[in-house]
């Protein structure tokens, strides 16, 4: 019995060193790689030297004056209080409805009809990501199809030619995996940039 449990204590002792101690001094190490610090710090976007936020999580901006509102949105997140948002960060979650739950189909015409109403146009012209929330609720891009729903608006308000808006568009859309998105945040301060 005694050989046991001096077995057992030894196999814990070079586990938790392993497991404990060198595996995590390990990830840190390989994280410190020029190159890879930035993933590692959770891809702070800075202007200015201040954080403004992150590449890989997206925070949708609140406008002071809603019937003014200057920026490009990301799309809803299954936690937010009110249909369209804003959610909190710091949680990430989906609703787990399918497409035939009626209380889903509901959110899913509410988040249509404000759209609608915000960008001024039909709700039928409203694309699917700008009323359908992704698993996580924090995608930091949009397609460009609903960029471009946004982009008079965003022109009228901020006072940047809308020409100009759709060429910041383009800019700012890259080929995801499967399809081209708009990374909301870059969009925003490309905006910003251009109405100095």
């Amino acid at each position: 019995m005694i050989k046991q449990v001096w077995a057992g204590t030894r196999i814990l002792l070079v586990m938790t060193v392993l497991l404990g101690i060198l595996y995590p001094l390990g990830v840190w190490v390989v994280s410190r790689i020029p190159g890879l610090e930035a993933n590692a710090e959770g891809s702070i976007v800075q202007v200015n030297g201040q954080a403004v936020g992150s590449d890989l999580i997206g925070i949708d901006p609140v406008a002071q004056d809603p019937n003014n509102d200057p920026y490009f949105h990301t799309r809803p997140s299954a936690l937010a209080k009110d249909p369209l948002g804003p959610a909190d960060p710091s949680s990430s979650l989906g609703s787990n409805k399918g497409a035939a739950n009626e209380d889903y189909i509901a959110i899913v015409k509410q988040r249509q009809d404000a759209i609608a109403k915000r960008e001024g146009v039909e709700p039928s012209m409203v694309p699917a990501d700008a009323v359908t929330a992704s698993g996580s609720g924090l995608d930091p891009q949009i397609s460009p199809a609903y960029a471009q729903l946004q982009a008079p608006r965003v022109a009228r308000v901020t006072g940047v030619p809308l020409d100009q808006i759709r060429a910041l568009i383009d800019g700012n859309t890259t080929q995801g995996i499967a399809e081209p998105s708009v990374n909301v945040l870059k969009l925003n301060l490309a905006v910003q940039g251009a109405k100095r």
